[in-house]
């Protein structure tokens, strides 16, 4: 009788334990919880924030790309490509330029942001593979026309109205001067859009 109470006594001692255990791990996790610090987005630093066209853009339609490259080539249509990185500051402040290009661009076009890590590392690309137009800075806008023949090559941040007059080119609109002109208008903190005058 004893061995059956020793044995009763144990399993509720290593309930009491178990019990005791839950309780402080579920305390440490409180306290690691309040301790946590608010996170800053900074359109001024190289640290990832997140997807760049959500955060900075408000635009998280553009990734990922509603198309893969090799297919919109074969599609014949200009092809817009614009090389970036989540945590570059230039490619943060560029997002709301690619942000605009999908306004005005992005029924005409195809426009594909191209992560710069998700290039394969390889010797040498094919023509229809991302790779092949990358030229190791970031941003990189790459204008493609019906053909496939590269009609701008824009590195850094490069203001939208350059864009604009290459894909004015491709389209055979009226050059900038010829039309209405575009103004921004601040709608919040990082976001503008182009209105006519």
């Amino acid at each position: 009788m004893n061995i059956l109470t020793d044995l009763i006594m144990k399993s509720y001692s290593l309930r009491a334990i178990k019990f005791l255990l839950i309780i402080l791990i579920a305390l440490i996790a409180s306290f690691q919880l309040w301790s946590v610090k608010a996170v800053n987005a900074g359109i001024n630093d190289d640290r990832f924030d997140g997807n760049i066209y959500v955060v900075y853009a408000g635009n998280g339609s553009l990734v990922p790309s509603k198309v893969a490259f090799a297919d919109a080539l074969k599609r014949e249509a200009p092809i817009i490509l614009v090389y970036y990185l989540d945590d570059s500051r230039d490619c943060k402040q560029f997002a709301i330029v690619v942000s605009r290009m999908q306004e005005f661009y992005g029924k005409l076009a195809y426009l594909i942001p191209v992560s710069v890590d998700g290039i394969q590392n390889k010797a040498s690309y094919a023509t229809n593979e991302t790779g092949y137009y990358y030229q190791g800075v970031v941003p990189q806008t790459v204008i493609l026309d019906q053909n496939g023949k590269t009609v701008y090559n824009g590195k850094g941040v490069v203001p939208f109205e350059e864009i604009d007059t290459a894909l004015r080119k491709v389209f055979n609109f009226a050059p900038r001067d010829k039309s209405s002109t575009l103004e921004r208008r601040s709608f919040n903190e990082f976001n503008t859009e182009l209105v006519p005058q």
